[in-house]
């Protein structure tokens, strides 16, 4: 019989997308992409915390939308902002 893996192990699913049209060289768009993955994961646990004793899952995909590469100092203030955005609307 197999193992059931806990519901929440893992309560929130999140991806990035930075546009071809946008940014043409796959360097900038792989750059936009790590850059969000980072600010996300080291902001992630309140949010994680907050679903889990809920046992709620949620599913988030992130679209860069400037035409600009923004510093990481820019992107961790506005995945802030998202998160607590995602946090207090459920």
């Amino acid at each position: 019989m197999p193992v059931k893996e806990p519901v929440n192990k893992f309560p929130v699913q999140v991806g990035f997308s930075a546009a071809t049209r946008r940014f043409p060289h796959a360097v900038d768009r792989n750059r936009i992409k790590r850059l969000g993955r980072e600010a996300w994961r080291l902001q992630k646990q309140d949010l994680y915390d907050h679903l889990q004793s809920q046992s709620r899952q949620l599913a988030v995909f992130l679209i860069y939308t400037d035409k600009k590469i923004a510093d990481f100092s820019t992107l961790h203030d506005k995945i802030s902002v998202i998160l607590m955005k995602l946090k207090n609307s459920i």
